[in-house]
């Protein structure tokens, strides 16, 4: 009896599984949308575009962008959740919505990224620098750290927004640093407005991507203090890393990646993750990353994808519980 029942579940999901497989075999037959949860502009979107016209070779169908943005990129994270799981609706998505987001919007958000989406390739990954204006009265991580002891409550410091990544990161620098005492102003709106606001000498300092700043670093108007990945970046690299500062386990990055609503069917995911891997490869992509200070990674597969997402979200989300840094 139970191995008849057994065998009548097994062709269930057979017959159930068969028209999506025949669709899948026939993907793609119609444009494909990739959803970016930020503004035209910033890393997110770049990606996109960079690989966008190789994208659209490989598999001769049109790769619509689609903008969808609010809150801190959870608008547009939601809405490709929820998409039908066919292939044709994708998210690009980032260190910020599907790792830190989870933490800070704890009550509100509607979704679990590693439920909710199926991994399929890391993209890129982008430095983080911490970044002062000239006038400030520190030039290294350490200088800046024996200020902020000496001066409590004086020292400002810049970000894209209460629950961002860069928060984070100064909220990390300053429990390491033994409990600094420092002023938050977040600058809604992306990287953008904050730096604007170094440069602007509103803030004494700020953690932002490389890519946002290393135009304002080369030509003077910031002085970058360290880097928060393991190695130097290449974009700049007389700039120590935090590790080499004093901070051996402060290591970190803004990393995009492309995702599926969770169903999506084995082989499209497949089909994706092997185009990736080719084009993450053209050297013109990765002269176009490099030149935003930014590396093309085309060796992650779904599955290492979908275990530095957990890594991720449990690494800044005990942060947060630690911090208390919500954006609730």
């Amino acid at each position: 009896m139970h191995e008849n029942r057994a065998g009548r579940r097994a062709l269930l999901a057979a017959a159930l599984a068969a028209p999506a497989l025949a669709r899948a075999q026939s993907y793609p037959d119609r444009p494909i949308r990739v959803v970016v949860p930020f503004a035209p502009g910033g890393a997110t979107d770049l990606a996109a575009r960079i690989l966008q016209p190789h994208l659209q070779e490989g598999l001769g169908q049109p790769i619509v962008i689609e903008n969808r943005t609010g809150a801190a990129g959870n608008v547009g994270m939601e809405y490709a959740a929820r998409a039908a799981p066919d292939g044709y609706t994708l998210y690009l998505g980032n260190v910020g919505t599907l790792a830190v987001n989870p933490g800070v919007f704890a009550r509100t958000l509607r979704i679990r990224p590693t439920e909710d989406f199926a991994a399929i390739s890391l993209v890129s990954d982008t430095p983080d620098a911490l970044v002062a204006h000239p006038s400030a009265p520190f030039g290294s991580v350490a200088e800046l750290v024996a200020y902020a002891r000496a001066n409590p409550g004086r020292v400002n410091y810049g970000s894209p927004g209460a629950g961002s990544l860069n928060r984070l990161e100064m909220e990390l620098l300053r429990e390491l640093g033994g409990g600094l005492d420092m002023v938050h102003v977040p600058y809604p709106g992306g990287a953008g407005p904050a730096v604007t606001a170094a440069v602007a000498g509103d803030v004494h300092c700020l953690f932002v991507t490389l890519s946002s700043a290393v135009g304002q670093v080369q030509g003077g108007r910031l002085k970058a203090l360290a880097v928060t990945t393991a190695a130097r970046a290449a974009a700049l690299p007389a700039v120590p890393t935090m590790a080499e500062s004093g901070y051996r386990d402060f290591v970190a990055s803004s990393w995009q990646g492309l995702l599926a609503p969770a169903g999506t069917p084995a082989p499209v995911i497949a089909r994706w993750h092997g185009l990736l891997a080719q084009v993450l490869r053209v050297p013109d992509v990765e002269r176009r990353f490099a030149q935003s200070a930014t590396t093309a990674v085309a060796s992650s597969s779904p599955q290492e994808f979908a275990a530095m997402i957990a890594r991720e979200q449990a690494r800044w989300g005990a942060l947060v519980q630690r911090s208390g840094a919500t954006a609730e």
